[in-house]
């Protein structure tokens, strides 16, 4: 089955990403949210992506002839045969699926017709068990379900879903449109018929689909990724040297261009704060998960939750 109508489920940091990528690739696109404030919440993201198309698209033209593979791979599908005049035709895409984007709070009309849901809530699994319970008696026979948690493995999802056999993850990275990853991992349960019907659905909306063999928790992007975050939140936590610092240091070693915080702020701090929330240490202030704790607490009751508000471990112009 090709998708069409495809509901993305949030509006945070990568559910907002998501929603305007498949709606860029010219997929009718669903926004669900909770409330009206959600929704005023979630339409500066979709502001700030759109604006954020059109600059990179624009900058892409210098690229043109460069050979250079540091050109937004989600926005370009064929950059060796890319023009200025295919850019200005990309660049009304951007706007056409910036003006395309339904905002529902009904979730009944949400998912009627839907081909796919792609689950984008906070890495909080009551929260997700209770959006599938109740989305689970609404949604038609056909539609098939993935979730973009970043940690947490389908199969303690499915039973919740109705459909085990039409559900499993699929995972972005951070700035989609460029970092443009997509992780498909299945459970027992999963059919590879639709789990094949995923990857395509990747391809056709612009990213690289990365199959995974099995559940593992972290996938392959944050088994990476979260202990490098965790060993540079410890340093802070355990007041060995601020943040700056730290960044410089990795940055300064090894060439890369962002360090923990950087990527932090990037992912979010609610995220980062969540994940470390599922470690029972995190609950003792004295251990080390438990001050990490504390201090992203902190910083998000400060309204400090990353780049989506302006500033983070970093101050960000919006």
């Amino acid at each position: 089955m090709a998708f069409k109508k495809v509901v993305v489920v949030g509006g945070g940091v990568l559910g907002s990403q998501i929603a305007y990528q498949v709606a860029y690739k010219g997929f009718d696109v669903t926004v669900w949210l909770r409330s009206e404030g959600s929704i005023e919440r979630a339409k500066p993201k979709f502001a700030r992506w759109h604006e954020t198309y059109l600059k990179d698209l624009e900058a892409t033209k210098a690229l043109i002839g460069t050979g250079t593979k540091l050109y937004p791979r989600g926005l370009v599908d064929d950059f060796e045969n890319l023009t200025a005049e295919k850019v200005d035709e990309l660049k009304v895409q951007a706007d056409q699926a910036f003006e395309s984007l339904t905002y529902e709070l009904d979730m009944t009309k949400a998912m009627a017709d839907a081909d796919l849901v792609i689950e984008s809530l906070s890495e909080d699994p009551k929260a997700k068990i209770a959006f599938y319970q109740q989305m689970a008696p609404l949604l038609p026979e056909k539609t098939v379900i993935v979730t973009n948690s970043s940690t947490m493995v389908p199969s303690a999802f499915a039973q919740y879903t109705g459909r085990p056999e039409k559900y499993l993850a699929l995972h972005f990275a951070n700035e989609i449109w460029k970092n443009n990853t997509a992780e498909i991992m299945g459970h027992a349960g999963t059919d590879q018929k639709y789990y094949d019907e995923v990857v395509e659905f990747a391809g056709q909306i612009g990213m690289i689909p990365l199959k995974l063999y099995k559940e593992q928790p972290g996938y392959i992007l944050n088994s990476l990724l979260v202990p490098f975050l965790n060993a540079g939140e410890a340093l802070y936590a355990n007041d060995v040297a601020d943040p700056e610092t730290i960044d410089l240091t990795w940055s300064l070693a090894t060439g890369a261009p962002l360090g923990p915080f950087r990527i932090l702020d990037i992912v979010g701090l609610e995220t980062a704060y969540n994940i470390v929330c599922m470690d029972p240490a995190a609950k003792d202030p004295k251990t080390t998960p438990g001050k990490i704790a504390k201090r992203l607490k902190e910083k998000i009751d400060a309204g400090k939750k990353g780049v989506c508000t302006g500033e983070g471990f970093y101050k960000y112009t919006k």
